[in-house]
């Protein structure tokens, strides 16, 4: 069985992933399509990075992983098909698939070139349809990566954001703001662990305060708390409220710890 994983800057509410799933199943009507999400935001390339680097290594070797957020679509960036150690990866050369790549180790990166795998018309807004779709597709029938284009060495390296530490601060940043409103953070609890130190701490965002850190959360009270997401990230919760209404947050925002 082979998986088709999706991750676009698309939504729901036009056309965009149907088609882009109909070109998939036309070239191969037996491959498995999972969606990660459509729901990422237009253009937002680093929340797409963290989130196919968060989901890659939850699914079985061979997937294949279908990323399109691609503000440089129609332009001269490059198309990539990548093979990694466990992995495949397809999509736009602009630092989406670089973190889930360098974490799964890089065996070969092809520019995608070959017209024979792909649409006849291609357009220049949506190559999600007309390349993308097509060559993922032709990766799960076990066409192999040399066939789809040429071999390059150097692509868009994007890093996702890294805690700072000085002295008694520590500053991270909103990477991800979930549906229910949670602030994921770029900080992990080891990390902020080692920081503190067993003493005790005030975070900082927009003005207002978080001091506690809780193991779920029904422990949280009416103040916003730190807790340990999913994706072993802290993240800013309040208790059945939304942290994102309440700071008045935004993904990118710094947020400052010190030691007391």
């Amino acid at each position: 069985m082979k998986i088709v994983a999706l991750l676009t800057d698309f939504g729901t509410e036009d056309n965009f992933v149907g088609v882009t799933k109909g070109v998939i199943l036309k070239i191969n009507p037996k491959v498995t399509l999972v969606d990660i999400t459509h729901q990422i935001g237009a253009h937002k390339v680093k929340k797409a990075a963290f989130l196919l680097y968060s989901s890659f290594s939850y699914f079985p070797k061979g997937t294949i992983f279908l990323v399109v957020v691609d503000p440089g679509v129609g332009s001269k960036r490059k198309a990539l098909a990548v093979k990694t150690r466990n992995y495949y990866f397809v999509g736009p050369d602009n630092g989406v698939l670089f973190p889930s790549l360098e974490a799964d180790g890089i065996v070969e990166v092809v520019e995608i070139t070959n017209k024979k795998y792909l649409l006849s018309s291609i357009s220049s807004t949506f190559h999600g349809r007309d390349v993308f779709a097509p060559i993922a597709a032709y990766l799960s029938k076990g066409v192999k990566l040399e066939k789809l284009g040429r071999e390059i060495v150097d692509i868009k390296k994007l890093n996702l954001p890294q805690v700072k530490i000085r002295k008694n601060t520590l500053t991270g940043e909103i990477i991800y703001i979930d549906s229910f409103g949670n602030l994921v953070t770029n900080i992990d609890r080891i990390t902020l662990e080692k920081f503190i130190k067993n003493r005790n701490f005030v975070a900082f965002l927009n003005k207002k305060k978080i001091t506690k850190f809780c193991d779920s959360y029904l422990q949280g009270e009416k103040e916003p708390f730190f807790i340990e997401g999913g994706f072993f990230k802290l993240e800013i919760s309040l208790k059945m409220k939304s942290a994102k209404r309440y700071f008045k947050a935004k993904e990118g925002q710094k947020i400052v710890i010190k030691r007391r």
